[in-house]
């Protein structure tokens, strides 16, 4: 398979891990099990996905001047991502989600830090990039004006767009209708459709750009009527990484010129595979592995 370009535009984050057997309500102190720093970011998790699957991946984004930032730059470069195009924000703190894990399952407070400096003006730099590429991948924890932007962007150079639309929040409906794939889960997909600007022709054009994650369940599509690819079951030992696994491999196999249905098969068996290791890149695995796991199931 030939190396595909993705550019990714996006949040880079330490996450701070917490695992506890107890996930403590208001008011109350629990003990835990283990803390562990990890990089993440929902940006720099669907590049570590494509990269280790074979993808030339570009980040585009901005970290701290502090430790974490220096880390995160030194670590993404050693998964094959570049990050010429990541930019050090003087006097300000890398981005950090603190997670408490707890039986496989998650809760997260995200403290944006550098990720809002990734602003319009730093994507319109990089136009050049974005033109090159095969796909442009997003997410919602940098500023919306810069997804608006690098969306245009990709228009204007006719270069394929997955919005990953999380955390959610309330959209343009002109951004939605302009990417090409949009992959909510089924709270996101709810919002996504629910809104009032709308014509009838309009929302259906929207639901039909919708790839549904629903989580080990698999996916749904309504591109000509309602498929359902049905995942895979495995041990999930950390699920933080999951949607950011599938959306990575996501855009790597559409970049191959794999049809829509093949490729979201091969991004739920890569998240399905992602969930199997503490951390949300640890696990994310080889076009190799993943082609291991398909073979065998």
């Amino acid at each position: 398979m030939s190396k595909p370009k993705i550019t990714v535009i996006g949040s880079i984050n330490m996450d701070l891990v917490t695992k506890t057997n107890t996930i403590p309500k208001v008011g109350e102190t629990v003990l835990g099990e283990s803390f562990l720093t990890i990089p993440g970011g929902k940006g720099a998790n669907q590049a570590v996905a494509a990269a280790r699957l074979g993808a030339e991946v570009t980040m585009i984004g901005c970290v701290g001047d502090d430790a974490f930032g220096s880390e995160l730059k030194n670590h993404l470069t050693a998964q094959g991502v570049a990050m010429e195009n990541v930019k050090t924000i003087p006097e300000t703190s890398t981005g950090i989600a603190s997670i408490t894990l707890s039986d496989g399952d998650n809760s997260i407070i995200i403290v944006s830090g550098a990720n809002n400096f990734v602003t319009p003006e730093i994507v319109k730099q990089h136009e050049h990039i974005i033109a090159e590429s095969d796909i442009v991948l997003l997410q919602l924890e940098v500023p919306l004006q810069s997804v608006i932007e690098a969306v245009q962007l990709a228009r204007k150079h006719n270069v394929r767009v997955i919005l990953n639309p999380a955390p959610i929040q309330k959209l343009p409906k002109e951004l939605i209708l302009q990417v090409d794939y949009i992959t909510p889960n089924e709270h996101e997909q709810e919002m996504l459709l629910s809104r009032n600007d709308m014509t009838d022709e309009e929302l259906i054009q929207v639901k039909e750009k919708c790839i549904v994650t629903k989580g080990s369940k698999g996916v749904m599509l309504y591109q000509n009527g309602e498929t359902f690819i049905q995942g895979y079951k495995v041990k999930a030992v950390d699920s933080t990484g999951a949607g950011d696994s599938f959306n990575g491999a996501l855009a790597f196999s559409l970049s191959n010129g794999a049809a829509l249905k093949e490729s979201c098969q091969f991004a739920n068996a890569v998240a399905a595979l992602s969930v199997t290791k503490l951390g949300a890149q640890a696990g994310m695995p080889t076009l190799k592995e993943a082609e291991e796991f398909i073979s065998t199931r």
